[in-house]
């Protein structure tokens, strides 16, 4: 016998499955992964990350709201399951950003254009990081050292750098999938034209995907824009 659960759960079912069929579920993904890849703070994605919390709040309100009208638990359960994937993808993505974050802080702040690819709270974050820091290393180390060595980025007034801050390893290699604008990505290493990176190559373009430093991914980046790999 077929259960009449109102027009609002139709409703409510037709809204979610046409949400459900965009792809930003697969973009996040996408920055998921690319975040974890590159070794320094990538752009914010603020449009995918807003879209993604309204689609997560939807999923919400349809899970309750198909519990309370009683439909089969199996098929709530797989409602219940994309929402958990949702909230998982956008989790892991905040989080890597704000363990970069912490690490990185003062590298960061620092340069303009990275401090242009962070959200409006993750500049909040990084700064109250950094003064908290700061304040710390004041009262417990440097305050008891000499004037010369009281500096939280430089192991001294004569140092002409910031060589106390930690920078992320921009040479490391990473894996990546090119785009339509590049034939290809070589590599970049004095080993390049040793047998063992020649197979990889290989191996790579069988996939269609390449290998090499980050450094040299991060210059198409800033030539191209969002659309470089």
């Amino acid at each position: 016998m077929a259960e009449d659960f109102g027009e609002g759960s139709t409703a409510g079912m037709d809204e979610y499955e046409t949400l459900m069929a965009t792809t930003d579920v697969e973009l996040l993904k996408t920055a998921l992964r690319n975040e974890k890849a590159a070794p320094e703070i990538l752009q914010i994605q603020t449009q995918l990350v807003k879209r993604a919390r309204e689609q997560i709040q939807l999923m919400e309100e349809t899970v309750e709201e198909f519990e309370q009208s009683g439909m089969d638990p199996l098929t709530v359960s797989l409602y219940q399951m994309d929402l958990d994937r949702a909230q998982f993808l956008l989790r892991s993505y905040l989080r890597i950003r704000l363990q970069k974050l912490e690490k990185y802080m003062f590298y960061i702040w620092k340069d303009d254009s990275l401090r242009n690819r962070l959200s409006e709270p993750e500049i909040f974050f990084v700064k109250r990081c950094i003064d908290d820091m700061e304040k710390h290393l004041e009262e417990t180390v440097l305050s008891k050292l000499p004037d010369n060595y009281q500096s939280a980025g430089r192991q001294s007034i004569i140092s002409e750098e910031d060589d106390m801050v930690p920078e992320p390893q921009l040479d490391t290699f990473v894996a990546c999938k090119s785009s339509n604008r590049f034939v290809s990505l070589r590599l970049v290493d004095r080993y390049k034209s040793s047998f063992f990176w020649h197979l990889l190559s290989l191996i790579f373009s069988f996939f269609q995907k390449q290998v090499c430093k980050f450094a040299f991914i991060n210059l198409q980046w800033e030539t191209f824009g969002d659309g470089a790999p």
